[in-house]
């Protein structure tokens, strides 16, 4: 069992990785004990761990749950308030709990409903899917979208725990695996130069569901995690460079239609759209750019954009992304391999261009 700590005062909360933290009854008794529990979960994951995460729960608590349907298309302020219509009409109070059970369509969703419900009630995340592992379970951003917006209407709310199970990813398909390592490549991109050198001698093992591998990778990409928002917690300065690619793959997904691109394949792409802007900028070099196309090229992710959208209409989206400020674009670009930097006076003609370069899909 690994540990990290999220240091944020009075906020703080650990992080366990581990191959059967679902099924450890005296760790789940530590944080969940005497607690009246609402598990919010979906039509995939339910069926895979929800019987046996209540069986573990039903001797120490009072355990209910709710089964929303799965899909980044569904992270909506209606299917928000199927999670308060549960609580309400079950007469849940301020000293409830909600548990997150699934990956981070259901985080975000179960967060933001935690944030709100008679103003703040506890929550925790049991993230099942890698991308939610490794990125969206940590750091206590939650949200829903919009339809002019991924993420626009939500709070920053930290849970009182995460617990990641890395045998839940022997259930997940391989595209999904694969999303996931778009938020882990990230990490190597903006912070920690050898661990992208890690990540290049590993793709096969990861891709293998290998569990030292994967609990290794999933174990850095969290300490450089709780790292940036022990900084950062409101991302106003340093957590912002967490977004790298997202600003372009939040685009993506707007264009598409939420669900049609995974989150991973649409900050896959923006990361390499990203990148064709540092490398125009000088603060990339070719053999640098190479690199990071090719390592997210062999997680199986997309390295160009959608073939139905032209470099215009990435230009409205980006307009509205949370990390603007007065109309201006605000990007994160790497600055090499292992770090990044945050940059606001871009041209839109370089970002047109950088697009037109890194191509669309034939």
């Amino acid at each position: 069992m690994e540990r990290i700590h999220v240091e944020l005062g009075e906020r703080s909360y650990p992080i366990y990785i581990g191959n059967s933290v679902l099924s450890d009854g005296e760790l789940l008794a530590r944080h969940l004990a005497d607690r009246r529990i609402l598990i919010v979960t979906n039509e995939t994951v339910g069926p895979l761990y929800l019987a046996a995460l209540v069986k573990q729960l039903s001797a120490i608590c009072e355990v209910e749950s709710v089964t929303l349907p799965d899909g980044e298309q569904y992270k909506t302020l209606e299917q928000l308030d199927t999670i308060f219509s549960h609580l309400l009409k079950a007469t849940y109070g301020r000293d409830s709990l909600i548990i997150a059970l699934g990956g981070g369509v259901i985080g975000d969703m179960t967060g933001f409903a935690a944030a709100c419900y008679q103003r703040g009630v506890d929550f925790v995340q049991i993230p099942t899917t890698l991308l939610s592992q490794v990125d969206s379970s940590v750091g206590g951003k939650t949200a829903v979208n919009h339809a002019l917006g991924k993420n626009m209407v939500g709070a920053f709310y930290q849970p009182q725990a995460v617990f990641i199970d890395v045998n839940s990813l022997n259930t997940l398909p391989e595209r999904e695996l694969s999303a996931g390592l778009a938020e882990v490549i990230k990490y190597g991109i903006i912070w920690d130069q050898v661990f992208f050198d890690w990540l290049e001698n590993n793709v096969e093992g990861l891709l293998a569901l290998e569990p030292s591998a994967m609990t290794y990778a999933i174990k850095r990409c969290c300490e450089i995690k709780a790292e940036v928002v022990s900084l950062d917690e409101t991302e106003q300065s340093v957590r912002a460079l967490l977004n790298l690619g997202h600003t372009f793959g939040h685009a993506i997904e707007a264009e598409m239609g939420y669900g049609n691109w995974l989150h991973g394949e649409a900050v896959a792409a923006g990361m390499v759209q990203a990148s064709y802007v540092s490398n125009a900028l000088g603060r990339l070099s070719d053999q640098q750019l190479q690199r990071i196309v090719s390592l997210i090229a062999a997680c199986n992710l997309p390295t160009k954009g959608p073939k139905q959208m032209q470099p215009e209409h990435y230009l409205p989206h980006m307009k509205r992304d949370k990390k603007s400020v007065q109309g201006a674009i605000r990007l994160i670009l790497p600055a090499g391999i292992g770090k990044a930097e945050l940059r606001s006076d871009i041209s839109q003609e370089v970002m047109i261009a950088a697009i037109e370069a890194a191509g669309t899909q034939s």
